[in-house]
């Protein structure tokens, strides 16, 4: 079939990569997000799907807005069968939806309907969701509302963090959008409305999830700092110093001590509920991120100090 790709961050990479590999489909183009500026001399660099796009020879197209004329045109003009979708980022209007014969289909990474939306992945870590899924979704002009074409249950055992759960999806939604295609290629897969009931939303991570209230229950705390690691990270203060956090160990506390002291001088640190945190790597501003015993080498903690909420 012929596959109109559009994707833009390393999520959509082994999506990108298993289409250009598989022998029944063919990507006639990519649709990307523009160049943006990167690195210390903030140099415009091209998203990591239009790198792979372009070492493979694939047009590239980074609009700003799909409903130009031109750019309607243009997407209608490569005769695509279906348009397969990996975190855009931009919303396709109707006219888009309506242009491949077969639609336009995304990789969901969450148990739908659960987490819809822009950060299901941050939001089923910090929710200490024990099981997910990844769904391959039927687009409509609804917030991840179509009916799901294929459902793969995903376990997420403890001590899981965003990044690790995002590489786990993008790979296995990689290998089920090529399946969904192929089956397409022969007929007609069945879709499933989604359920009325369980639905969340998985808001925009912002600046305001990041500070850590040390008054809160000690799992609480971990799945903040697992669900916000690598980025943008969990923040708290030490020695008066911000510090982001991205992972930790529950373990016993002191309950006759105030939420956020410090137990002892390797960074355990007391929760709200009687248990504490041993953090186990960390980042001071400016530096590299450590683990605990690095970090300790440059940056003393005295028991009895405390963690401040930022």
């Amino acid at each position: 079939m012929r596959v109109i790709f559009m994707g833009t961050p390393s999520f959509a990479v082994p999506a990108l990569q298993a289409l250009i590999d598989a022998p029944r489909h063919e990507v006639v183009a990519v649709y990307t997000q523009p160049p943006r500026p990167a690195g210390r001399g903030l140099k415009l660099t091209p998203s990591p799907v239009q790198q792979l796009a372009e070492q493979h020879g694939i047009p590239v197209h980074f609009p700003t807005r799909l409903l130009e004329p031109h750019e309607l045109q243009r997407f209608a003009d490569y005769r695509a069968d279906v348009a397969a979708v990996a975190a855009y980022g931009l919303l396709l209007p109707p006219e888009i939806l309506a242009t491949p014969p077969l639609g336009c289909l995304n990789i969901h990474p969450s148990d739908l309907p659960r987490w819809r939306g822009a950060a299901p992945l941050h939001r089923t870590i910090m929710a200490g969701d024990t099981v997910s899924a990844c769904c391959i979704m039927q687009m409509d002009m609804g917030l991840d509302t179509g009916p799901v074409l294929a459902r793969t249950a995903y376990p997420v055992a403890e001590g899981t963090t965003t990044g690790a759960l995002h590489d786990a999806m993008a790979t296995l939604g990689a290998t089920m959008l090529v399946d969904v295609l192929d089956r397409l290629a022969i007929g007609p897969v069945e879709a499933q409305t989604q359920a009325a009931s369980g639905v969340t939303y998985a808001k925009k991570i912002t600046k305001a999830d990041q500070p850590i209230r040390w008054d809160q229950p000690a799992r609480d705390i971990l799945q903040q700092i697992l669900g916000l690691s690598p980025v943008p990270g969990a923040v708290t203060k030490l020695n008066g110093e911000l510090v982001k956090l991205f992972m930790a160990q529950v373990a016993p506390g002191d309950a006759g001590k105030p939420p956020g002291t410090l137990l002892d001088d390797q960074l355990l640190v007391n929760a709200g509920d009687g248990q504490a945190l041993r953090l186990t790597h960390l980042q001071r501003a400016g530096k590299q991120r450590q683990d605990a015993s690095q970090f300790l080498q440059g940056f003393a903690v005295a028991a009895g100090s405390r963690a401040e909420n930022v």
